[in-house]
């Protein structure tokens, strides 16, 4: 992995998340297991590309079963598990199946909404990939049986949000690019706003904005959209929009998780949680403006997430909301630009990659992006 990033002339070093901490502890337990030799690195590669070599700690085989740990790295964006060894052990079992678990430290579901069910161990689905594609490749078409352990995970926790969220017991296995990127905000906002001017400089004079991977992929995947259009935000909405209209952007498509774009349609442009949440407050506010019952309401804001609050809103046949609130978000979105001749239309989505509403000039406009 090439270990800095560079914003401003000034080198920020990157890290891994939880979730390539633990694939590779599977992957590097499973070589154990087979080879019977410890080992002191191993080689996995991330979703975003890049490849990691990390260092095994505390390698273990004992009989039938082998266990070793990866010490998570958050490099220069340091937050509550840096530092915290994560742990695999693993054992075969019949079958071709590979299973895996939760054990001490890693937090449980109690919940929905989360992408994962209730109930199970709070692994997160690209966690759970890379961990199969990994083990995988190393035991072939054979078995075996991955828990997935954190030791200082309950203590971890009570630092995060997880108990917010319904997840008790310890810490959440994460992440979607299995990199951290680590910047400052005002470099993270300049290096957005700079692929914003490299594609205004070879023509283009519209785009897609997506929020990160989850809008990335729905963009490519599920609409087939262009990806030459396609550029992140992240929490900066406002300041994007802005640099967009400071750029000359004439057409913009905006895609966006539900649990994001809620603020936006509250005139929230910044959507880090640590700035502002109002999710339930204004979720339950237009509810009430389509004339909701009171219970539903009442259901809703008392919600972990969106997502489980998505589940309850359909139920009830107020998903009309959802096309409410694109439609809000684009007006917001107006409002902020303060300009008339940008043409501008939303489409929010789910945690499931499902389309939940759009604005109403969405659907002609999405063809011009193809």
């Amino acid at each position: 992995m090439d270990e800095y990033v560079y914003i401003d002339g000034k080198p920020y070093r990157r890290g891994y998340t939880t979730g390539s901490c633990a694939t590779a502890a599977a992957k590097a337990a499973a070589t154990i297991l087979l080879t019977k030799e410890l080992i002191s690195t191993i080689s996995i590669d991330t979703p975003k590309g890049i490849p990691l070599t990390l260092k095994v700690e505390d390698a273990q085989l004992e009989g039938d079963r082998a266990s070793c740990a990866i010490r998570k790295d958050g490099g220069d964006d340091k937050d509550a598990t840096h530092g915290t060894l994560i742990y695999a052990s693993v054992q075969m079992r019949e079958g071709e199946a590979i299973c895996i678990k939760g054990g001490k430290g890693v937090g449980i579901i109690t919940k929905p909404g989360l992408g994962v069910g209730v109930g199970e161990a709070a692994i997160n689905k690209v966690p759970r990939e890379m961990i199969q594609r990994e083990v995988r490749s190393v035991i072939g078409k054979r078995g075996m049986e991955v828990t997935i352990e954190v030791p200082e995970g309950e203590s971890i926790a009570k630092k995060t949000f997880n108990p917010r969220l319904g997840i008790i017991g310890g810490i959440s296995i994460i992440g979607t690019s299995g990199i951290v990127e680590p910047m400052s905000e005002e470099g993270w906002k300049r290096s957005l706003s700079l692929e914003l001017e490299m594609k205004k400089a070879v023509g283009l004079k519209k785009i897609v904005l997506v929020g990160g991977n989850h809008g990335e992929r729905f963009a490519l995947e599920v609409l087939g959209l262009n990806p030459q259009y396609v550029v992140r935000t992240s929490n900066f909405v406002g300041y994007m929009l802005l640099e967009a209209k400071r750029l000359g952007y004439e057409k913009i498509l905006m895609l966006g998780h539900l649990g994001k774009f809620i603020k936006v349609a509250g005139g929230i442009f910044h959507t880090h949680s640590k700035v502002a949440d109002a999710r339930a407050e204004i979720l339950t506010t237009h509810l009430a403006l389509m004339g909701a019952p009171y219970e539903l309401f009442k259901k809703v804001y008392h919600c972990a997430t969106t997502e489980e609050a998505i589940e309850f809103i359909k139920e009830a046949g107020y998903s009309e909301l959802f096309y409410h609130l694109a439609n809000r978000c684009k007006e917001r979105c107006l409002m902020h630009l303060q300009e008339e001749e940008v043409t501008l239309e939303v489409l929010l989505f789910s945690l499931q990659g499902e389309r939940l509403g759009v604005s109403s000039g969405f659907n002609q406009l999405m063809e011009e992006f193809k």
